[in-house]
């Protein structure tokens, strides 16, 4: 017969406070919590009372930044600083959070607040004796360790943490799922990588506080009726911060000051990126540019996917001599047409390839694959050394790591896994090959490898990482983010508006997606589920210019695909509606840039956001706290995309302020007189019904709102001498803060830049600017527009 352990005692018998921390001790282990200036608390604890230093080494450390106060009075503990309050209960431990107003955030559940389970961390030894299984997938050829000989390296903690969560309160975040999953609430919802997902470590409440867990490993959320709870597969102690302010704003501003500022991408990088699967030659790559400048649709890069490599040769860093003759000549000839080079490189490297073997000469590959072993600043630099010895002297202008999970178990199945199932094979599959305890991370390690070696290289060139996996603190290396394999439906479309939220309220800047999904028809496997089989019919033509037209007003703007043409011509020619509408989406992007360019400076220079939910801007706004197919892009735009086959939809116009219609169609084109355009206004509050053409979605613009746009041209670099309008909503003061650089290149690090205050005085009806900083950016001569 088993015995039975009786539970720990939690009632506190020990208080101390040492450098900035406060140390609660009890029977069950040592609970540390951590004030920090800004709106910060660290949550820890330990069974045996140590906290490994490696545990949130890679975040910001601000103890002993702000003062506090003890106070063990009654039943209750209190740390007290200007900031807020946080209260332990005596008897059982549990924790909970008010802010400066006394409104309580979030609490842990009082009684058995958290749990910790000691496990072995193994990793896999004798690799080459391993049971090793090739699979033929999307991404190559990859090795499968399926048993192993395995040593135990350490150990670690499955981690528990108990929450109490108010009843009207909505939880979005962790990262970006692949269902259009939203509020987490009564859900359990896995936070892994995957083909489709994207796990970062945060989730933000509408009551306007987030927690962020240091782990590098696999998470689980989960709330049913009896209880919610964060869990954590491989720690060395239970750490959490609670994450708070006046608004979620201030919760993302204090994600990035733990995790790292977001670096800014160059300015090609706002305009249009043609992608597809693939183009074969450089040829290919330069008839195509050349088409883009013939007809005077704007173009900012070319991009070349897989296999730049001789045949069977994959993830090989080469160029096939025979399709690319004079890849340096090539992107010579882009650049003369203002037009960038991106190009794929993969973690994994077939065996055979002198890349491989390279690598593997310096066991620096994950055991039993061909996948580089990005942990480690040895593989990291090696892979750089190809990277530098092999492509970067092309003149290639950006990177697309793809495959950067680097595993996708659940791709291997013909019928879909279920969503335990996914996560417990990437679990399992992941520890094979990978530290455990950093099973989630290998993405943001690949991007610290091409972040640090092209600036080593050179800092002219802002570094561009359009990658499918991150983590905490991937912003700070130059990525953007995108959604992987999507599959074209209207659903889907549906799906991805919620997605790219999720993700920008996780505290990531950078998102984009396959403009018409990736997969277009239907094939064998569960994820190749397109709706067209016909392909480019006229249903799909609808689809397509309706998800364009929402890619135009995401932080990146891309189309990407399988199974057909995703140039603009392969949907018709000049007169065609569809053409004609994807035309005009793509200069109606261009007109945007200098609105686009200094809302993403505001991401590095103040940790702001590009987009974001309507609980953001609107958090007092019941109804706004809901709405998921509407976003903010920068302070003064709502996009409201067309996510169904009809030409109206609802819109919802938050309370607040009134609302002018922003039609980016009207500007300039058709020989429109700007200061005459229409521009209806709407009263705030209200839910109205708005019918649009195919050449336009719904954008309404703030009451008290500056828009400074430029004349759409072929591209980013021929419209830089280009005069700056300046578009006025008024019936109130407004002011927008113009941001102006070289475009490229690191000079923003060391002030070389211009910022300047666009500002409407509406009383005296009356438009002016003040500029500072590097006046070598700054060009004057704005001509204002008032819309009424």
């Amino acid at each position: 017969m088993m015995d039975v352990i009786p539970a720990k005692d939690s009632s506190i018998l020990e208080v101390c406070e040492k450098d900035g921390m406060v140390f609660v001790r009890s029977q069950e282990g040592t609970l540390r919590i951590i004030p920090q200036k800004g709106g910060i608390v660290r949550v820890s604890f330990s069974s045996d009372g140590s906290f490994a230093k490696e545990q949130g080494s890679e975040y910001s450390d601000f103890t002993g930044s702000i003062d506090f106060k003890v106070d063990q009075s009654g039943n209750e503990l209190s740390i007290s600083t200007k900031e807020g309050t946080v209260h332990i209960d005596k008897e059982t431990s549990a924790v909970s959070f008010w802010d400066q107003n006394g409104r309580e955030l979030v609490s842990e559940r009082n009684e058995h607040p958290r749990d910790l389970e000691r496990i072995s961390l193994y990793r896999t030894i004798n690799a080459d004796k391993a049971l090793v299984e090739e699979i033929v997938t999307p991404d190559g050829v990859k090795k499968k360790v399926k048993a192993a000989e395995r040593e135990e390296y350490g150990s670690a903690y499955k981690t528990r943490t108990y929450f109490n969560f108010s009843e009207d309160e909505l939880l979005i975040g962790f990262g970006q799922g692949e269902k259009g999953e939203w509020n987490l609430r009564k859900s359990t919802y896995y936070v892994h990588q995957s083909n489709r997902k994207i796990a970062i470590p945060m989730m933000v409440s509408s009551r306007n506080y987030g927690l962020l867990y240091s782990t590098g490993s696999l998470l689980m959320f989960s709330e049913n009726e009896r209880e919610a709870f964060v869990q954590t597969e491989a720690d060395f102690y239970l750490d959490y911060y609670v994450l708070f302010g006046e608004s979620l704003f201030d919760v993302v501003k204090n994600y990035r000051r733990l995790t790292g500022k977001a670096a800014m991408l160059p300015m090609w990088a706002y305009g249009y990126i043609q992608s597809k699967e693939r183009y074969v030659s450089q040829k290919d790559i330069l008839d195509t540019a050349g088409e883009f400048r013939k007809r005077n649709i704007g173009v900012d890069c070319m991009v070349l996917d897989w296999m730049s490599w001789e045949d069977n040769k994959w993830g090989q860093k080469s160029f096939d001599t025979s399709r690319f003759p004079d890849p340096k000549g090539m992107t010579d000839k882009l650049h003369e047409m203002g037009i960038r080079f991106m190009m794929s490189i993969w973690p994994n490297m077939a065996q055979g390839t002198e890349n491989n073997a390279e690598f593997k000469e310096n066991e620096l590959l994950l055991p039993g694959t061909d996948i580089y072993n990005a942990f480690s600043d040895e593989g990291r630099n090696l892979y750089w050394s190809q990277v530098e010895r092999a492509l970067y002297p092309a003149g290639v202008d950006a990177w697309w790591c793809d495959s950067s999970e680097p595993i996708t178990p659940e791709w291997e199945h013909r019928i879909e896994p279920a969503d335990s199932d996914k996560y417990y094979e990437y679990k399992n599959d992941s520890a094979n090959i990978m530290p455990f305890e950093k099973a989630n991370e290998f993405g943001k390690y690949h991007a610290q490898a091409i972040w640090e070696g092209q600036r080593k290289c050179s800092l002219e060139k802002r570094v561009v990482n359009l990658t499918r996996s991150g983590w905490a603190g991937s912003q700070k290396y130059g990525t953007i983010l995108w959604s992987g394999d999507i599959s074209a439906s209207w659903d889907t479309l549906k799906d991805q508006v919620r997605s790219g939220l999720q993700f920008a309220a996780s505290g990531m800047p950078y998102w984009t997606m396959d403009t018409g999904a990736f997969f277009v028809k239907r094939g064998i496997q569960w994820f190749w589920d397109g709706d067209y089989k016909d392909g480019i019919d006229e249903a799909y033509k609808k689809l397509y210019v309706r998800w364009l037209e929402y890619a135009a007003f995401l932080p990146v703007f891309r189309a990407h695909g399988t199974d057909i043409e995703r140039e603009p011509w392969a949907f018709g020619d000049s007169g065609d509606a569809y053409y004609e509408a994807i035309c005009s989406t793509i200069r109606n992007r261009y007109k945007l840039l200098p609105y686009l360019y200094s809302v993403g400076a505001g991401v590095h220079f103040d940790d702001g956001m590009l987009i974001r939910p309507l609980m953001f801007d609107f958090n007092a706004d019941e109804k706004a706290l809901s709405v998921s197919d509407q976003f903010m892009l920068g302070d003064s735009l709502m996009v409201c995309p067309m996510i169904e086959d009809a030409d109206q939809r609802n819109v919802y116009l938050p309370k607040g302020c009134d609302w002018y219609e922003f039609n980016l169609s009207d500007i300039y084109d058709n020989g429109k007189d700007i200061e005459n355009l229409p521009c209806r206004r709407f009263e705030g509050g209200q839910t109205i019904e708005y019918t649009c053409g195919l050449d336009n979605i719904p954008v309404f613009v703030k009451v008290g709102s500056i828009i400074p746009v430029k004349k759409p041209l072929a591209g980013s670099e021929y419209m830089k001498d280009e005069d700056i309008d300046v578009l006025v909503y008024p019936e109130c003061d407004a002011e927008f803060s113009l941001y102006e650089d070289a475009g490229d290149g690191y000079g923003y690090e060391s002030g070389e830049f211009s910022i300047t205050r666009l500002i409407w005085n509406d009383k005296e009806k009356a438009f002016s600017y003040e500029t500072s900083g590097d006046d070598r950016f700054f060009k004057p001569g704005f001509r204002p527009y008032v819309l009424r």
